[in-house]
């Protein structure tokens, strides 16, 4: 395993890939890219046009303090609004007994901004640069900002936790972690709501792997394991 290995380059020929990196160069007959933040530039690089981009949200998660904890015991989700892309805040039971509550969804102006005020100029750029992005903002600008002001107060994010359990409390919930969602985004501002796999001259790129991406990982992987044995 090779980590903080960046690719810059993809060169091919008839029998073989060859991923140049900072770490070194390697060459393989089949390559699989699953690099979710970073999948639609690697896909780029591979020469592959895509007709999506990928944009960041970031999901900030709380959880429930452990002397609040018999509140809750089971998953509690709302009512999915169709016509917004994501779930809304919700309590999950973990393995080990905590409660998560969360995630709110916000736009990072950084791909791997896990802090509400990281900041990557390239990043930004890219993404306000890509009309598929303002024509998302544009129709759920409401949503979005109510979603932001959410990711500054506590207040506000407990008070939407309390629609599906009203006795909850600020003293009931501490901050746990916060993801970052790569979300592909078509042009005219959809959110890709499906898993796009595309094989590409050897390589198979794993360019959106949305919710249930987790719970079905194992289905994945037989998914990608069948496509890439079909790359001649």
């Amino acid at each position: 395993m090779f980590t903080s290995c960046k690719v810059e380059e993809i060169t091919s020929d008839k029998n073989y890939k060859e991923l140049h990196t900072t770490g070194g160069d390697f060459k393989a007959e089949k390559v699989i890219f699953c690099a979710g933040l970073e999948s639609d530039r690697l896909a780029n690089i591979d020469g592959l046009k895509l007709d999506v981009q990928i944009v960041g949200f970031r999901g900030d998660y709380y959880e429930l303090d452990e002397k609040a904890r018999n509140k809750i015991k089971n998953l509690v989700y709302p009512v999915p609004d169709p016509k917004f892309p994501f779930l809304g805040v919700h309590f999950t039971r973990m393995i080990k007994g905590g409660v998560e509550c969360g995630p709110n969804a916000v736009f990072t102006f950084k791909r791997e901004g896990y802090k509400r005020t990281d900041f990557d100029l390239r990043d930004t750029a890219q993404a306000l640069s890509f009309k598929g992005t303002w024509k998302l903002f544009f129709k759920f600008w409401r949503k979005g900002i109510d979603e932001y002001k959410r990711a500054f107060s506590k207040t506000l994010f407990v008070k939407e936790l309390s629609k599906m359990m009203p006795e909850i409390t600020k003293d009931d919930v501490v901050f746990s972690r916060s993801g970052v969602r790569a979300q592909a985004i078509d042009q005219d501002g959809n959110m890709v709501d499906d898993f796009k796999i595309i094989n590409h001259k050897g390589s198979l790129h794993v360019i959106n792997a949305p919710s249930p991406a987790a719970t079905a990982c194992l289905a994945i992987a037989d998914e990608i394991v069948s496509r890439i044995l079909e790359i001649n």
